[in-house]
């Protein structure tokens, strides 16, 4: 089966330092036995001159799968991402190994079952390592400021003042007369909070800079709530929305939409999934908590009396969100515009 002339289905099981590749035919028959590969770019790229033109290649949305996928475009190959949790049931065979999860993900492929996740483009990937990156270091910097809080109630400190590191709270530390190492903890503190924000900042000017031709970017930030943090979170993790046929599509990929399970005659529909990008659920929740007026204000006030504040807020965010998807789909949201 080496002179095999059709397409092949390639399927790699990509791992952090080794990965394990199987090729099959069309009818699944196996080309050659399973090979085994150093992770290093010009050892694949060896490897794909075997497979012939335009072979379909799949992999997990693993650890580090940026650099596979694009050595893989580059030589020609068509790339397929498969989802973690659509293979999730191969942790259930008895025989577990890497040669049968690069079959298992081959076979998936060819039969036109393989659950697909999107291949973001080098670009798209760019602006969520920002993103991400950004909010990365607001939540180091928030569990320095909670250090320091916690530090104070050691000593007995009461805090009189809502933000401690705004303008007053800063001029209680500074007057603060603690013992020794607990002085010496909350300056240390201090240096890294202040060198985090100048990090944060600069981060936040480059997003800024970079999205400032995209008109998505500026249509979502019509939307009450949404400003220019988040509106860069979900022109970032987002990416190309037309992906998306319906702003339900958005909403159950960011696994806001309730969890559904049926059998025979029993339906049951509880929570939402949380399955979905966290980073975009986190900004739609975000956005919603201070909004009062409009529509969404109206839902989130509405449903609150009725079904509880939690699900009313999930309720406005999942509105909120279908208006980020026209707002990045059309470049405007008509729903919003004042009439001429």
């Amino acid at each position: 089966m080496d002179e095999y002339d059709g397409r092949q289905y390639v399927g790699i099981d990509l791992h952090r330092r080794r990965s394990v590749i199987v090729r099959m035919t069309e009818d699944g028959q196996h080309l050659g036995p399973a090979v085994r590969i150093d992770n290093d770019p010009f050892t694949l790229a060896a490897e794909i001159a075997t497979w012939g033109e335009e072979p379909e290649v799949v992999l997990e949305a693993t650890y580090g799968w940026y650099w596979a996928a694009d050595v893989l475009a580059e030589a020609g190959a068509r790339v397929h991402l498969a989802h973690p949790l659509g293979v999730k049931g191969f942790a259930y065979r008895r025989v577990k190994n890497d040669e049968r999860d690069a079959a298992d993900l081959a076979d998936l492929l060819r039969m036109g079952r393989l659950p697909e996740a999107w291949v973001a483009p080098p670009a798209a990937r760019g602006l969520r390592e920002m993103v991400r990156h950004r909010c990365k270091l607001v939540a180091l910097r928030s569990g320095l400021k909670a250090q320091v809080h916690a530090v104070l109630a050691k000593q007995g400190v009461h805090v009189p003042v809502s933000d401690l590191f705004g303008a007053g709270g800063k001029q209680l530390l500074a007057d603060l007369a603690l013992d020794g190492p607990f002085h010496g903890r909350v300056a240390s503190l201090r240096r890294l909070i202040n060198e985090f924000t100048f990090e944060i900042d600069l981060w936040t000017k480059s997003i800024a800079t970079r999205l400032a031709a995209h008109t998505g970017y500026r249509a979502v930030q019509a939307i009450p709530g949404v400003g220019p943090v988040l509106a860069g979170v979900f022109v970032a993790e987002i990416g190309e929305v037309t992906r998306f046929a319906r702003p339900e599509q958005l909403c159950s990929w960011a696994g806001m939409t309730p969890r559904h399970r049926e059998s025979d005659t029993k339906v049951s529909r509880g929570r939402i999934t949380k399955q979905g990008n966290r980073l975009v659920r986190w900004a739609a929740a975000e956005a919603v908590q201070r909004v009062y007026g409009g529509a969404i204000g109206a839902t989130r006030t509405r449903l609150a009396a009725r079904r509880g504040a939690n699900i009313a807020k999930v309720a406005a965010a999942r509105k909120l969100l279908t208006l980020v998807y026209y707002g990045l789909r059309d470049g405007h949201i008509r729903c919003l515009a004042r009439p001429a």
